[in-house]
């Protein structure tokens, strides 16, 4: 039963007779309930049960007003409601008195399970049960016996134990963030000040025990003879021990002279001094190094920065790295967001590294480079207009000489993409510009493309009404549409020097545009058609030509520069359609049916000879053997297909799914569905205009999930046509020969993935997030770091992203491709190129507590390792240890590292690297 209570009486008197007064109506009113036992030392005869509605009573500090409410039945004896000047009136009787100076501010509610005790003379409430609660303003004491002093404002709570000496309940204290659980507490209910025994409380991710703590305000205590750690048992594995304590509510902790515990056993190192943050969020500071070792670059002192906060929507983290033999890198990454606008980060890594030592022959100094940028722009701020970033260039060496990353090491392709783009709003078309870039890092060629426009207009319907009445006539389904592209282009390399030059001799620019033309049909029974007509130009820059030179017997070029265009149309009908076919088993087969799908389509096409002119034939080599080319080969866009074509184009798609018992559920009827193929088609068309070859190579393409576990895919290309001795085709079909066969194979591929894990697959994974280990970690939802540096540190410290609720778990992926091609030393015979190369990434929990896994790749056509590297973990529970281990490569490392899992101390680690570099 909950009493409210407020106020006090400036003398005794008073006192007394509001507090009679108080216990008269309350007695009277809680005859009716039986959740609450009051203890009276008084004597009464039983009063019968009275229905009332309920009394409304408030202690005020000026006056106290008891409402008594008469009960007003709604009819009255005749069944008729009451009129409205009826005499029935509610009275109101009124005590006012004055307050006095040291009441309290606001209602006091407390509740007690088993008893209550009032002890009128000496101002105390005692209150009894395994729960029992006050409550004033923002304190909220709870505890198994809680006694108030009326007198001194004073609140005391203590622990209870049962016969045998063991604890029953705690008492527990909570005033706004602030939560205590203690032996003993007393506070002031007025200035909220108190003292606490045996106390345990959290701040963030800090558990706090203090054998004495002093409570100030809301925001400040102190504690006497404390420990901080983030292990939350009780005999915590790890502690920082200090006699004096300050604790400034969610922002800082201030120590005397410190020493850590490892188990309760102190360790002979002290700190005169301690400060740790205890804010969450954002804040500026220095960031701590690790020590590393590098057999080539000497000891280091790495990731040394420091992390500065510029506004609400900026931030910046600057890094370094200092070693011994000289070198040295450096990285500036500041980052922006605005929320519902857009975030992104920009990132510049320097490095300069030297080899060797001076005086020496080989002794070198690398300089590279690298940035990063990333941009996204929220789409509901400017809806229609898009803005996006993803850079990623630098020196063609800087990811190579990258210390103990052996993944940044074998990435040898570098891309970038900036993208603006523009929809108009109630508008058929929209625009995009973009800048693209990519990198060869081996052959050091760098592409540009810049800028790269394309407008599009949607299909419209010219012919088609604007208020359409009555039925729609087949011309006004028409409609035309249009895309147009513009793009220029350009090359150079890093290592040939005057890159202005090459940057203008290998300039090169084209557009393409294309207008196609369709009309939408009713389908014809089970057929759909779909007649299209298509207009495409094309605009070049340069034609390419090559000529022999009989008298020094090699292909000479020339270019011409200019403007030039090239058209082309072709005219076509489509045809497509489903044919389904089922085949059905008994109803005690545990396999209920097979259905097979087939979704064949054909397409009847005409395109002229618009380019015959732009085709020339010429010899290319002694022998006297000519091919043909085109004027514009080496355009951006390509040239348009020589000769006519008027043929067909034909294939079809094959699904093949199996409805079987669900054992899960024994339901009647219960079925589920299980694909046998996802698909299997094959394509090619027929050219009726052209004089030989007119059948083109045919394409098979399957693709497949087996046990819905083990996804495959496959292709291959025939070449319906036989060979002479030479390996040259000559104009006759393989089925005049061999009926049953799709042709020559020249080349396929297949490949398989999959992914195995055992334990519940219904829990989640418990992975920890890169942000716990990440120096740049933010809580306000700013931008992540660039994905690269996140991969790469997953990729390097696997150990520390162990998750031991799955018992072991393995994904692996394999790939064989191979090409045939008529053999040059062996005429009539083919030559066949293979590869194959297989990925795998497994773990296994060798204890509840150790985990191993290897991650690695290898190359079954040259039987070589490529990637390989290796983690064994520890869970220490508040702790946990990793060890990561990379044997081959350039550059092969092992990292030993024990440190706190939580984020707050994660610069408090032993970490010791070693790496080796191989020439």
């Amino acid at each position: 039963m909950n009493h409210l209570y407020k106020g006090k009486a400036k003398n005794i008197l008073a006192w007394l007779s509001a507090s009679l007064l108080i216990l008269l109506t309350f007695y009277n009113t809680a005859l009716g309930t039986r959740s609450f036992q009051f203890h009276i030392h008084l004597t009464a005869d039983t009063i019968p049960e009275v229905k009332k509605t309920p009394v409304k009573m408030q202690l005020a500090t000026d006056s106290v007003n008891i409402l008594d409410t008469i009960p007003i039945s709604k009819k009255d004896s005749l069944g008729s409601k009451p009129n409205a000047d009826t005499s029935i009136v509610m009275v109101t009787d009124t005590i006012s008195f004055k307050s006095s100076k040291d009441s309290l501010d606001a209602p006091v509610t407390y509740h007690a399970d088993d008893s209550m005790i009032f002890d009128v003379p000496s101002k105390k409430l005692i209150l009894y049960g395994t729960v029992s609660t006050v409550k004033y303003s923002d304190n909220e004491l709870t505890a198994p016996q809680i006694e108030f002093d009326q007198k001194t404002n004073l609140v005391k709570a203590v622990l209870k134990k049962d016969s045998l000496g063991k604890v029953i309940a705690y008492p527990t204290f909570n005033q706004a963030d602030f939560k205590s659980i203690s032996d003993t507490i007393v506070f002031n209910m007025k200035n909220g000040k108190g003292i606490t025994k045996g106390t345990y409380t959290q701040q963030g991710e800090m558990f706090v025990y203090g054998e004495k703590i002093k409570k100030i305000n809301q925001d400040i205590f102190y504690a006497l003879n404390g420990r901080f750690t983030t292990c939350n048992l009780d005999t915590p594995h790890f502690a920082f021990v200090s006699k004096k304590i300050k604790f400034i509510n969610k922002k800082m902790a201030f120590t005397g002279p410190v020493h850590p515990e490892i188990e309760g056993v102190p360790l002979p190192i002290v700190l005169p001094f301690g400060i740790y943050p205890l804010s969450q969020g954002r804040h500026s500071g220095l960031i701590a190094p690790s020590f590393t070792s590098n057999q080539q670059l000497g000891l280091a002192l790495e990731g040394l920065g420091y992390y500065k906060i510029l506004s609400d929507n900026w931030d910046v983290v600057a890094l370094g790295t200092l070693y011994s033999y000289g070198g040295w890198t450096a990285k500036i990454n500041p980052r922006y967001f605005r929320k519902y606008r857009y975030q992104g980060n920009f990132s510049l890594d320097m490095q300069k590294f030297k080899n060797g030592f001076k005086g020496d022959p080989d002794f070198s100094t690398t300089k590279t480079f690298n940035i990063l940028w990333s941009h996204s722009a929220d789409t509901k701020a400017r809806p229609g207009v898009s803005f996006s970033a993803n850079v990623n260039a630098g020196s063609s060496k800087f990811n190579s000489l990258v210390p103990n990353n052996p993944t940044r090491n074998f990435t040898n392709q570098l891309s970038s993409s900036i993208t603006y783009a523009k929809v108009w709003k109630d508008k058929p078309y929209n625009i995009s510009v973009s800048a693209n870039h990519n990198q060869n890092t081996l052959q050091r060629l760098i592409n540009i493309n810049f800028p790269d426009v394309s407008f599009n207009m949607n299909t419209q319907y010219p012919f088609r009404r604007k208020e359409a009445v009555g039925k729609i006539y087949w011309y006004e389904n028409i409609g035309v549409g249009l895309n147009s592209n513009a793009r220029s282009l350009t090359s150079f390399y890093d290592t040939a020097g005057n890159i202005t030059r090459q940057i203008t001799d290998n300039l090169q620019w084209g557009a393409t545009h294309s207008v196609p033309i369709s009309l939408s049909l009713p389908s014809l029974g089970p057929l759909q058609v779909a007649p299209s007509v298509s207009y495409q130009e094309k605009w070049y820059q340069e034609k390419f030509i090559r000529r022999w030179n009989s008298t020094t017997r090699k292909i000479d070029t020339s270019i011409n520069k200019g403007f030039y265009t090239a058209r082309d149309m072709s005219f076509g009908v489509g045809l497509s359609t489903r044919i389904f076919g089922s085949f059905t088993f008994g109803k005690k087969s545990k396999v209920q049916a097979i259905r097979h799908e087939i979704r064949p389509n054909l397409s009847i096409s005409y395109k002229p000879d618009f380019n015959k002119q732009n085709f020339y034939e010429t010899v290319i080599d002694t022998f006297g053997n000519k091919a043909t080319y085109s004027v514009y080969d080496r355009s951006i866009f390509g040239s348009f297909s020589q000769g006519k074509f008027g043929g067909i184009s034909f294939g079809f798609d094959n699904n093949i799914q199996m409805k079987v018992r669900n054992r899960k559920d024994t339901s009647e009827g219960a079925v589920k569905k299980v694909t046998l193929l996802d698909g299997l088609s094959i394509t090619s068309r027929y050219n009726f205009l052209r004089d030989s070859f007119r059948l083109d190579v045919i394409s098979l393409n399957a693709r497949s999930s087996l046990f819905e576990k083990i996804n495959i895919t496959a292709n291959a290309t025939f070449d319906p046509y036989i060979t002479n001795e030479q390996g040259r085709r000559i104009d006759k079909l393989i089925w005049t020969k061999k009926a049953a066969t799709l042709g020559t194979l020249t080349n396929g591929g297949i490949s398989l993935q999959s992914s195995f894990q055992g334990g519940d697959q219904t829990k989640k994974p418990n992975n920890q997030s890169v942000l716990n280990n990440d120096p740049s970690i933010n809580a306000n939802g700013y931008p992540l770091d660039e994905y690269q540096q996140e991969a790469a540190y997953i990729s390097n410290n696997p150990g520390e992203f162990a998750d031991f609720s799955i018992p072991w778990s393995i994904d692996f992926s394999y790939s064989l491709r191979f090409s045939r091609i008529p053999s040059s030393s062996n005429p009539g015979s083919f030559s066949t190129s293979l590869f194959q190369d297989v990925n795998w990434n497994s773990s296994a929990n060798l204890t509840p507590k150790w985990k191993i896994g290897v991650t690695g790749s290898f190359n079954i056509t040259e039987k070589k390792i490529g990637v390989l590297s290796m983690y064994l973990s520890r869970d220490m529970h508040c702790w946990q240890m990793a060890i990561n281990i990379a044997p081959v490569g350039n550059f092969k490392f092992f990292t030993i590292s024990i440190s706190p899992k939580s984020a707050l101390l994660r610069d408090l680690k032993v970490n010791r690297t070693r790496s080796f570099y191989d020439q």
